[in-house]
């Protein structure tokens, strides 16, 4: 979970069996049918449906039962194909508009049934851009940022985004088609100690937490360190949780008066 502030994504490497990702790309192909913003999960996606089996696996329930609690709605949902030696770099860009919330978050999960190269084109990150308010493609005449990943996996990876991290697709220029489903989760309850707490304690948490990525600007990655520490405290429900006292430091209020 701490990664997940700090980093803004989860990746799940090759969860889903072979048998599932051999038939992901006809069900893709023919399409999911879109469902109205906030459809429960079990309303969305019928039991027995391949959707409804992949967020069932075990490994990726336990994923989105720890970010975003149990009985969430689908936002949306999508099939993108990117076609051999088609298309264009998708610009960078974040799934919202300004979203300000630090308390709550949604997550967007991404699955790809094959292999995905380099050449292939796969998703396009930025590690710790999800606190940067931005306007959806705002960003997007940023074409490369020092940190950036261009994601490389094996079939039946998933992966779990804070819908503000700055992403995109990127051209395929290999020989072969590829595929990607997006749903994207909301949660319908406070994300307050939604996964196993037992390390909170552990030293690593606030080492993680104060990850510097190499795009950073020198006075802003501060900010970050900020911004990741409320979110912390709002994950956690602990308001003295603090790094270097990044954040009590702007939030003193001495109530006593002097004489």
């Amino acid at each position: 979970m701490a990664r997940f502030v700090a980093y803004g994504s989860v990746r799940l490497d090759a969860v889903v069996p072979a048998g599932m990702n051999d038939e992901a790309v006809k069900v893709l192909t023919e399409g999911i049918p879109p469902v109205p913003y906030g459809t429960p999960v079990a309303e969305a996606f019928p039991e027995g449906s391949f959707a409804r089996r992949l967020v069932d696996l075990p490994e990726v329930a336990g994923a989105l039962r720890s970010l975003v609690g149990p009985g969430p709605t689908v936002d949306h949902h999508a099939v993108h194909v990117r076609d051999p030696r088609g298309g264009e770099a998708q610009p960078l860009h974040g799934d919202a508009i300004i979203d300000t919330r630090v308390d709550a978050f949604d997550v967007q999960l991404m699955y790809y049934p094959h292999d995905v190269t380099l050449e292939m084109g796969g998703t396009l990150s930025v590690p710790g851009s999800h606190f940067r308010r931005t306007n959806e493609s705002d960003t997007g005449r940023y074409q490369n940022l020092r940190g950036q990943t261009r994601l490389v996996c094996p079939a039946g990876t998933v992966v779990l985004l804070h819908h503000g991290l700055w992403h995109g697709g990127r051209r395929n220029d290999s020989d072969t088609a590829r595929y990607m489903f997006k749903i994207r989760f909301n949660p319908t309850v406070r994300q307050v100690r939604l996964w196993d707490t037992g390390d909170l304690a552990d030293p690593e948490v606030a080492e993680i937490l104060s990850t510097r990525f190499p795009w950073y600007e020198a006075a802003t990655a501060r900010l970050e360190y900020y911004n990741r520490i409320r979110m912390w405290r709002a994950l956690t429900g602990d308001d003295t949780f603090d790094i270097e006292y990044w954040m009590t430091r702007v939030s003193n209020r001495p109530r006593r008066v002097a004489s």
